[in-house]
């Protein structure tokens, strides 16, 4: 009997905030700040590599394993952001991964819209296309993440379909492999941490679609968690899609990314030549 009202006790809470966020107020607005962490790949060149060498490699990427993000929202859309961050070695900014890493991006859920600035060596695009669909199994684990409970859901994707605007040579290579035969797709499997106590769609990067934000994600290498949550600030959010650069899509940016690529590994070659 303790259990069934203390799950009516939940229940009540939870419909109560979204009546409040439906109806008290077109401007309900919220920010989420995410600090994301990447482990480290190093491959085969890691095992001869030593424990010293190794330290001094993760201190010249630590801007690129250790980042913060911002993500501001309503109730249906958002701007996800980073936070600006100097390299930690040379106090440059970091502008061989700035090619590659993700922009600016609005999302809206209701719409089912992503429009995302990128800028590729000096160019700047802005992607408009469709949100990536997640299917997630919802599960009953929970736990706590501050003062909210979370549950846990799973989903899977095409890892090229979440990370379009990234680069890796290997695609150089298996792009020649795959003229010979079907390309084997590679999948990322996601885990995410939802609280219905803030009962709207949205979460860090491309994950979105649970009934509740989306307080962290785990996917590849990286881990997304939420630090710290504010809801109505006294701050003005702005939440507004990018509106600068070339408009194209995320398969077509990808194509821009492999050519210039391309091009560039085959000048270095004919000067080796």
């Amino acid at each position: 009997m303790k259990s069934i009202l203390l799950t009516l006790s939940s229940l009540s809470l939870v419909l109560l905030l979204s009546f409040t966020m439906n109806n008290g107020s077109q401007e309900f607005k919220g920010r989420a700040i995410y600090v994301a962490k990447s482990k480290m790949e190093l491959g085969r060149w890691g095992a001869r590599m030593s424990e010293a060498q190794k330290k001094q490699i993760k201190e010249r990427l630590k801007n690129r394993l250790e980042k913060t993000y911002i993500l501001d929202f309503n109730k249906e859309a958002s701007v996800f952001d980073e936070k600006d961050k100097l390299d930690a070695i040379s106090g440059a900014t970091d502008s061989w991964g700035d090619n590659f890493s993700r922009g600016k991006q609005f999302k809206n859920v209701k719409e089912n819209k992503l429009v995302q600035s990128q800028e590729f060596y000096g160019k700047k695009f802005l992607v408009v296309d469709e949100l990536e669909p997640l299917n997630w199994q919802l599960g009953k684990e929970t736990k706590q993440i501050g003062k909210y409970t979370c549950f846990k859901a799973v989903a899977s994707a095409p890892t090229k379909n979440l990370e379009w605007y990234n680069f890796s040579w290997s695609e150089l290579r298996s792009s020649s492999a795959d003229e010979e035969g079907e390309p084997e797709i590679e999948m990322t499997t996601i885990e995410a941490w939802y609280t219905l106590q803030i009962p709207v769609s949205h979460g860090p990067a491309e994950y979105w679609g649970l009934p509740g934000l989306i307080l962290e994600v785990s996917y590849g290498n990286t881990v997304m968690l939420c630090s710290e949550i504010q809801l109505n600030p006294d701050d003005n959010i702005e939440i507004e899609a990018p509106d600068k650069g070339k408009q194209i899509t995320k398969s077509k940016y990808k194509e821009v990314i492999v050519e210039k690529m391309t091009e560039m590994r085959d000048n270095r070659g004919r000067r080796r030549g």
